[in-house]
């Protein structure tokens, strides 16, 4: 069984499995894929990048969601 890996989620460490990618990791904190922009150390990351980018440990991950307003 693999070590977890420590990444900080909007400037708060968590732990996660090794090797997953954008896309498990957003499904696994159950968040719309729709809507939603992830940034790992400053970058945005396409949505397109998802599915092939992997999180590795130190990442600074930082989410946001769309918010409607008017």
């Amino acid at each position: 069984m693999a070590t977890k890996i420590t990444i900080w989620l909007n400037d708060e460490s968590m732990s996660c499995e090794p090797e997953q990618t954008i896309n498990q990791f957003v499904m696994q904190l159950d968040l719309p894929i729709q809507g939603t922009a992830v940034a790992i150390n400053q970058r945005i990351v396409a949505a397109s990048e998802w599915p092939t980018t992997v999180i590795v440990d130190g990442d600074q991950i930082a989410l946001f969601q769309a918010i409607a307003g008017g």
